[in-house]
């Protein structure tokens, strides 16, 4: 085995928010900010996600302030946002998407935040890639302005850009330095991405964030409900996260690791259990990704 450090894991929002059902409600955590934050430092995440409806809930509780001490006191060195959609559109979903974006970038300097995620939900409205394009280069300028990077996370219910391949190629067009993507596990696998290939599809100055998690060979239910129902933790499932690892790193990605876990189980769990789990599940999938390829293959 490799002697390589101990990397750093993000929890991303899903991961500590308890009891929530991401896209289908209730959207706010039930778990108090202060308590969900000492959960995440305890179980030796140095990074900490939030949503949009948890940050407003402790801006208007707490303080925004006394989040950012808070996570100054437990150690926490990586924040991330989400998520922003709706930044193409016009008329009220996009007065609606304007004022999300307003609140996050709000909360970048003073919780010093990273990135904040992005995503294009396909809400069944026609738009054409030109415009996202369009419109993601003036979304990441405006981030540029606040202090924080725009990470493009692609889904299979986005609009025209579903794949790893497709967002990539979608961040490098619009080629803005400061959007980027977000490197999902889950996404790639779903969307068959050959994992051997990321190197070539993407350099390091477009990834601003990876996410790791685990899932099963076929979709259970709808994409929507396969993604924020059934993920397990990392090495639990058919996703070979150790290739992942070890791809992300040929591309020469330096950054936190996420771990998003999101499923029915998890959400039944006390915080700090389901934290825990997850992050034991990837750190074994790390020490994997350091053996040496022969024994690794043998695993």
């Amino acid at each position: 085995m490799t002697n390589s450090p101990r990397p750093e894991l993000l929890a991303a929002c899903w991961t500590s928010a308890g009891d929530v059902m991401p896209a289908r409600g209730p959207d706010r955590s039930p778990v108090p900010i202060r308590e969900r934050i000492e959960a995440v430092a305890r179980t030796g995440y140095t990074g900490f996600g939030l949503t949009r409806p948890d940050l407003v809930a402790a801006r208007e509780t707490i303080g925004l302030g006394e989040v950012a001490k808070l996570l100054a006191d437990n150690g926490i060195t990586h924040v991330q946002l989400e998520w922003i959609t709706n930044w193409w559109t016009t008329g009220e979903a996009r007065a609606l998407s304007d004022q999300v974006r307003r609140d996050l970038f709000e909360a970048a300097p003073v919780l010093g935040v990273d990135n904040i995620k992005v995503g294009a939900d396909d809400d069944g409205v026609a738009v054409s890639r030109d415009r996202l394009c369009e419109q993601f280069d003036a979304l990441a300028t405006d981030g540029a302005a606040a202090g924080v990077k725009i990470a493009f996370e692609n889904t299979p219910f986005s609009h025209l850009v579903r794949t790893t391949e497709q967002a990539a190629q979608f961040v490098k067009d619009v080629d803005n330095p400061n959007g980027g993507l977000i490197l999902d596990i889950w996404h790639a696998f779903r969307g068959g991405t050959d994992y051997d290939l990321l190197p070539e599809l993407i350099s390091s100055r477009f990834v601003f964030g990876v996410e790791l998690d685990d899932g099963r060979a076929a979709v259970r239910g709808t994409d929507l409900e396969d993604t924020f129902d059934n993920r397990v933790p990392c090495g639990d499932g058919v996703f070979n996260v150790p290739k992942f690892i070890n791809a992300v790193r040929r591309i020469g990605f330096d950054g936190p690791w996420g771990i998003e876990h999101m499923s029915e189980e998890f959400r039944q769990l006390p915080v700090a259990d389901a934290l825990t789990r997850a992050r034991d599940g990837a750190l074994r999938c790390f020490e994997i990704a350091d053996q040496p390829a022969a024994k690794r293959d043998n695993i």
